[in-house]
């Protein structure tokens, strides 16, 4: 956003809030002057309209009316105002206890977008109590999954009621309830939808949007991560059933996806993980060395890609379907290991440019919320506050000397007054900005639907500030509170994880050492560790335990869904202070012995590269990327690549690569056209 762009907005509201009565639009092109700059008098009118429709979008209520109802559709004597009282953010007051829980619910968007919205509205409720450090003390540290390709843009039409079209490509087998059986498994073609978005929800671990199909003229249900080609904002707007919930339309699909049973051959002493679920049941099998192994579960494409990533220790036999999903898997994952190597050039990571439109959106509230913290906190030091609002200290000396210029034209008296020479911020007259903005719809849908991620989780979810914090956040959110009834995440749990995390939680409490069996994938055996907790956190989805492991004499992260037994075996040993940092730097930690592993990365793969923190990276054609991760073994390499179906590849080292394809070629040579052979 320009620097020219941002003083005219900054000017606009500042002009709009300073009177009741308003300015018509060429009184306040006379007021601020950098109207002047449109090179006509139709440039001039449409920049405007920019202007306005960007402020609403931000939720700042501009206010048109007409004096003389005769002349009411005439838009040259229509005036425009801010009122006071719909632009400033109410004056709840959050009680230690709740501030924990929305800074809690603030830092557990992992999307970029909706992270800046969660740290601005909680930058705006500090002066109302809430201070975003107290998060730290909480043992359980969640984070809500969005990597989806598509999901800024659903969200953005969910809580804008926007019609949106996409490309979508179906399920590979029918999802059915009973006895009914699957349709024969085929890679079916992307069709392009149009729909009316009236909610979005996390479920089994996979985004999903509901709506009114304008195809189909009937409420579908879409996988975001399904969609394939890019997410299109259509005209108009439309109505929400009265009737509809998003938390009633996500328990649905437990209906829809019926668990089923599924026949799997796996190598004696393999599968390790696969055994240890709930119901799984083992029988000899007819080959030597073999046996077969029966689940019930209710997603066979992750079933699929589970047996994908045991290579040759396992073999789907039945649902044909689920045989068809792991064939395909591997073919898809060997033919894409096995095609040329792209060139690039690795370069250091750099953190993804904000969209112009966020972009804009960030400069604009952070001016407009910088003065009420000045003005609360007088003498505030310069790099402390560009700390707290995540800039440098030349960008808010930037911004401070922006808000010095910025107020009514013809009205000098009216100026801020802004001091900072000396290290220390002091803003005096400025009494229209004096107050915090009111939550955007974006803002509180983010710290709103947080909350109620959180209420769903054992340990805290029981907590009375939960609840309290949840009722002052829609008082403070006004109209905006509505985008939070739309959207509803819910962290995927482990089988039977809730009683393991409440332990957790306990022994981290009160500083218990803890005996575990824990599943080691990439050896494919379960071991005996000595731990002492430290915290837990999520990640894509997945809940680690942070610990110090007695066998590794190291702090280690622990997938709670591998965690298989635990036994308190007295008090920690470990007595150092709990971590205070907000959430882990990484989920691996160098070492002298890792080895620097490249991937060529699809789209749909993107998310690996924040998920295990790449190292480098290089753009490639058509979306496609290539990452350097560092890894402290490579035995999981080929499993993981399996998984991915084609949509990741080893590029380096050589010998991983070559090792890989031989891995691929051999679990794929299970699969012939009998599926007992």
């Amino acid at each position: 956003m320009s620097a020219n762009r941002t003083e005219r907005l900054l000017n606009l509201v500042i002009a709009l809030l300073s009177t009741r009565r308003g300015f018509t639009k060429h009184e306040l092109f006379d007021e601020i002057e950098l109207y002047s700059e449109a090179p006509s008098t139709a440039a001039r009118e449409k920049l405007f309209d920019r202007d306005k429709a960007f402020l609403r979008e931000q939720g700042i209520p501009v206010e048109s009316y007409s004096e003389e109802t005769l002349y009411d559709q005439d838009n040259s004597v229509r005036r425009y105002r801010i009122r006071a009282d719909a632009y400033r953010l109410p004056g709840v007051r959050f009680t230690p206890e709740e501030s924990a829980v929305l800074a809690l619910a603030a830092g557990m968007w992992e999307q970029a977008s909706l992270g800046s919205a969660a740290a601005r509205a909680l930058r705006r409720l500090q002066t109302r109590g809430v201070d975003a450090d107290d998060a730290a003390a909480s043992p359980l540290q969640p984070r809500i999954r969005t990597n989806d390709p598509h999901f800024e843009t659903v969200w953005k039409a969910t809580v804008t009621r926007t019609p949106i079209s996409f490309g979508y490509r179906p399920a590979d087998r029918a999802r059915t309830a009973g006895d009914e059986p699957a349709r024969p498994a085929r890679r079916r073609r992307s069709t392009v939808r149009h729909l009316q978005p009236w909610g979005m929800g996390s479920r089994f671990g996979h985004w999903y949007v509901v709506g009114w199909d304008l195809d189909r003229k009937a409420e579908r249900f879409f996988r975001l991560s399904r969609m394939s080609a890019p997410v299109t904002l259509g005209d108009g707007s439309y109505e929400v059933p009265e009737s509809f919930s998003i938390e009633a339309s996500l328990a649905s699909l437990d209906s829809v996806f019926a668990p089923v049973p599924a026949l799997l051959r796996v190598r004696k002493g393999a599968a390790a993980e696969l055994r240890l679920r709930a119901g799984a049941k083992t029988a000899p099998a007819e080959q030597l060395g073999w046996e077969e192994l029966t689940l019930t579960v209710p997603d066979l494409d992750a079933l699929a890609a589970d047996t994908a990533a045991l290579g040759a220790s396992a073999v789907a036999v039945h649902p044909p379907a689920l045989r068809s999903a792991v064939a395909d898997l591997l073919r898809l994952a060997l033919e894409a290991q096995t095609k040329p190597v792209p060139a690039f050039a690795l370069g250091r990571r750099a953190p993804t440019p904000a969209a112009s439109s966020t972009a804009a959106q960030s400069h604009l509230t952070r001016l407009l919320d910088l003065v009420p913290y000045v003005l609360g906190n007088q003498g505030a030091d310069l790099e402390d506050t560009a700390r707290r609002f995540g800039v440098s200290s030349a960008q808010l000396a930037t911004d401070l000397n922006l808000l010095f210029v910025s107020g009514p034209r013809h009205y000098p008296n009216g100026l801020m007054d802004v001091n900072f020479e000396n290290g220390q911020i002091f803003i005096d007259n400025a009494d229209d900005l004096s107050e915090p903005v009111r939550l955007g719809m974006d803002e509180a849908a983010a710290l709103m639907v947080g909350l109620e991620t959180l209420a769903s989780l054992p340990g805290v979810g029981e907590t009375p500030a939960l609840a309290s914090a949840l009722e002052k956040l829609s008082e403070a959110a006004g109209e905006s509170a509505q985008a939070g009834s739309v959207v509803a995440a819910r962290l995927a749990e482990p089988e039977g994880s809730a009683e393991i995390l409440n332990t957790l939680q306990q022994a981290i409490a009160g500083r218990r050492q803890l005996d575990l069996r824990y599943l080691v994938p990439s050896r494919d055996e379960v071991t005996d560790r000595t731990v002492d907790p430290r915290r837990l956190f999520s990640v894509n989805n997945l809940w680690y335990l942070e610990a110090w492991c007695h066998r590794s004499e190291g702090v280690r992260n622990f997938r709670v869904d591998r965690i298989h037994q635990v036994t308190d075996s007295g008090p920690a040993s470990w007595q150092g202070p709990v971590p205070n940092a907000a959430f882990p730097s990484g989920l691996f930690r160098p070492g002298t012995e890792d080895t620097l592993v490249t991937l060529v990365l699809g789209p749909s793969a993107s998310w690996v590269e924040s998920a295990y923190d790449a190292v480098r990276r290089a753009d490639l054609p058509r979306g496609r990327s290539a990452v350097e991760l560092r890894v402290g073994n490579t035995r999981w390499i080929p499993g993981f690549i399996a998984r991915q179906g084609g949509s990741a590849a080893v590029a380096a080292p050589a010998d991983l690569r070559s090792e890989t394809g031989r891995w691929l070629r051999e679990a794929l040579e299970n699969y012939g056209p009998d599926p007992q052979g």
